[in-house]
C-alpha cells in the first residue's frame, strides 16, 4: 500500500539527491533527463534505463490537479520506490492556482527533487480542459499560477513548455512571462501544442530561450541519437538534454551521449541486446492473472516505438507485431528480427509532418 503523501521521512540519502539536483542547475556540465511519458516513465522504467547508462534526472508521470485532487497513487509509488540512487522531479498538470499550491507543498513532503508544472501536453482530452499545452493559450491564468507557485515552492521550479499553442508567434511573450517569475529551470519542446509530435522542431527557439531567461533551458524534441545531440548543444548553448520517444526505442541513449561528449567510440546495442530488454519490459509488466491478450497488448505501447528503429525491417516488424495476441506469438516475432548480434543504430526514418503515436506528456 502506497503511503499517503507527507506520512514519509525523507531520507538523508534523498535530501543528497536534492543537492545534487541543485549541483546540476547550477554547474557548467551537460546533463541528461529522461522525459516524463503517461503510462511510461514510472520507477520500473526508470530502472531498466539506469541499468544501461541511465539519465542524470528522472520525471514522473504528471499529476492530474484540481480543487479536490490529492497526489496521485501511482506517481507517489515511483517516486517512493526509486532506486535509481539520482533525483526525481514531479511533475503536475492543472490550472488551480490554490489546488497547484497546495499540491505542491504536498509533494516536497516526498523525497523529490523539484516541482515542475506541465505546459506541453498536447493531448486534446487535456489542452481543451485548459491543462497543460491548453494554458499557453490563457496568459492571465497563467500569470496566476506561475506567481502562486512561485511563492508557495521551496524546492527548484521547473516549467516544461512548448514554443506556443497553435504557433510559435506568443514564444517571445511567453518567455517574457517565465522570466518574470523566475523558474529555476525551463524544458522547451521546441514544437507548438497543435503540432504534437510531428516535424520540423524549432531548435532555432530554444537559442532564445537560453539567451532570454536567467535559469538553464533543457533542449527538448526529437533527440534521436548522441552526435545529433551534441551538435544540438552546440547549436542552442542549452545546458542539457530532456530525452523521451528515443529512449523507448533505445534505453542505451545517455551512455551514447556521454560517449560522444569523452570523445569515445560510441557503442551500440546488438540485436540480442535489445532482445533482452524487451524481454525484460515483459518481466516487469507482467501481472499475475491478467489476460495474456492485455498484457501482450501493454508491451505494444514499447515496440511501436522500438520497432521504428529497426530499419528495413522496421515495416515488417510493425506489421507481425501488432497483430499478435499472445505471449508467444510476441516473443517469436521478435525473436526472429532481433536475435543476432548485429550492432543496431535505433535511429527513426522519420516523414517531416507524418504523425506519430506517442504517450501523453510533455
Amino acid at each position: 500500500m502506497v503511503a499517503p503523501p507527507g506520512s514519509e521521512t525523507v531520507p538523508e540519502a534523498d535530501f543528497g539527491r536534492r543537492r545534487e539536483f541543485r549541483a546540476l542547475l547550477h554547474g557548467d556540465r551537460p546533463w541528461l533527463g529522461l522525459a516524463p511519458m503517461q503510462d511510461v516513465t514510472d520507477a520500473p522504467f526508470w530502472g531498466l534505463i539506469q541499468r544501461r547508462g541511465g539519465a542524470d534526472v528522472y520525471w514522473t508521470e504528471y499529476t492530474r490537479v484540481h480543487a479536490t485532487s490529492r497526489p496521485e497513487k501511482a506517481v507517489v509509488r515511483s517516486i517512493l520506490e526509486n532506486r535509481t540512487g539520482r533525483p526525481v522531479v514531479v511533475q503536475m498538470m492543472g490550472n488551480d492556482p490554490d489546488a497547484l499550491a497546495r499540491t505542491a507543498r504536498e509533494l516536497e513532503r516526498l523525497p523529490v527533487a523539484a516541482i515542475e508544472l506541465n505546459l506541453g501536453c498536447p493531448a486534446p482530452v487535456v489542452y481543451r480542459k485548459c491543462a497543460g499545452g491548453g494554458l499557453l493559450q490563457e496568459p492571465a491564468l497563467l500569470d496566476r499560477v506561475l506567481g502562486r507557485l512561485r511563492d508557495t515552492v521551496t524546492l527548484p521550479l521547473s516549467l516544461k513548455t512548448r514554443i506556443g499553442f497553435e504557433s510559435d508567434e506568443a514564444f517571445d511573450r511567453l518567455l517574457e512571462l517565465y522570466a518574470r517569475h523566475r523558474p529555476d529551470l525551463v524544458i522547451v519542446h521546441a514544437r507548438t501544442v497543435v503540432q504534437g509530435y510531428r516535424l520540423p522542431v524549432r531548435y532555432d527557439l530554444i537559442r532564445r530561450a537560453v539567451e532570454r531567461l536567467d535559469c538553464p533551458v533543457l533542449a527538448n524534441g526529437h533527440i534521436c541519437e548522441a552526435h545529433q545531440a551534441l551538435g544540438l548543444l552546440w547549436e542552442t548553448g542549452a545546458r542539457g538534454w530532456m530525452i523521451g520517444r528515443a529512449a523507448i526505442r533505445n534505453p542505451w541513449i545517455f551512455r551514447q551521449i556521454r560517449q560522444a561528449l569523452a570523445g569515445e567510440p560510441i557503442v551500440k546495442p546488438t540485436g540480442r541486446d535489445l532482445l533482452r530488454y524487451i524481454e525484460q519490459l515483459w518481466e516487469t509488466y507482467a501481472t499475475p492473472g491478467y489476460p495474456e491478450r492485455l498484457q501482450t497488448q501493454r508491451l505494444k505501447l514499447f515496440t511501436n516505438f522500438i520497432g521504428e528503429g529497426l530499419g528495413p525491417d522496421s515495416d515488417a516488424f510493425l506489421f507481425e507485431i501488432r497483430r499478435t495476441q499472445t505471449r508467444a506469438g510476441f516473443f517469436e516475432v521478435c525473436r526472429r528480427y532481433l536475435d543476432h548480434d548485429r550492432p543496431l543504430d535505433l535511429v527513426p526514418v522519420a516523414t517531416p509532418g507524418a504523425p506519430q503515436g506517442v504517450p501523453a506528456g510533455g
